[in-house]
């Protein structure tokens, strides 16, 4: 058996209180500003909410753009993890000179797929979609780091894709067009999941399986419906 020294034990507990204040600040935080906006969330509301004192905030994270920018890391760092299985081998099928449309084709169908997994699934589902859909319309700071992994994570390889299936430049406006559409496909789940049409039909279980299913139906459809040139 090992003996922990009692200061060492001490510090292990203290760390740990530590990182549990800092994630109930995080995860509170997150539903406020998801909710109301980074503006419209204050860091009174987010200290009541997660239970803390309000000097708390400037110990872990500076100050509230410090609390915002953090809980944007957070959401890149899932969306990499979810991307992971799937990107390297983009990358290794787009320096493949043999590689072939089908295979181009089944790599853009897993690459949304993977974009459906982040915005269908893990803690606080809800409020990150919400944050993923103001990314789209807001100027707050620390969402140009997310607007910019997300055209890093999943525009610009499907973009890549796209454009190498049907024989045109990366830079063609119809191919960043047809890109854009064929992700909108799934971003407007993250901008409508709270309507009543789809809370009653609810993103999780089958229905994700299902919200793939069509994705990959109709992005098989798109990618037959343009016509390479010779």
């Amino acid at each position: 058996m090992i003996n922990i020294p009692t200061t060492a034990r001490g510090r292990q507990g203290t760390q740990a209180r530590g990182e549990d204040t800092r994630r109930r600040i995080l995860e509170t935080a997150l539903d406020l500003f998801a909710a109301h906006g980074y503006e419209g969330a204050s860091t009174r509301q987010i200290a009541d909410g997660a239970g803390v004192n309000l000097p708390a905030i400037q110990y872990y994270f500076g100050n509230k753009e410090g609390l915002y920018r953090a809980i944007i890391e957070d959401i890149v760092a899932d969306t990499e993890r979810h991307m992971s299985g799937v990107l390297p081998r983009v990358r290794a099928a787009l320096d493949d000179p043999g590689v072939t449309p089908a295979e181009l084709r089944e790599l853009l169908c897993e690459t949304l797929e993977a974009f459906i997994t982040v915005v269908t699934s893990g803690p606080q589902v809800d409020s990150r979609r919400l944050i993923f859909a103001r990314s789209e319309v807001e100027e707050t700071p620390g969402l140009d780091r997310l607007h910019e992994n997300g055209m890093r994570q999943i525009f610009n390889p499907c973009l890549a894709l796209f454009a190498r299936i049907h024989g045109k430049s990366e830079g063609d406006p119809e191919m960043t067009m047809r890109t854009m559409a064929l992700i909108g496909q799934v971003v407007i789940f993250c901008n409508n999941h709270k309507r009543p049409i789809l809370k009653a039909v609810g993103l999780e279980g089958e229905n994700v399986l299902l919200m793939k299913q069509i994705v990959r139906e109709q992005t098989l459809a798109i990618c037959r419906g343009v016509v390479p040139e010779k």
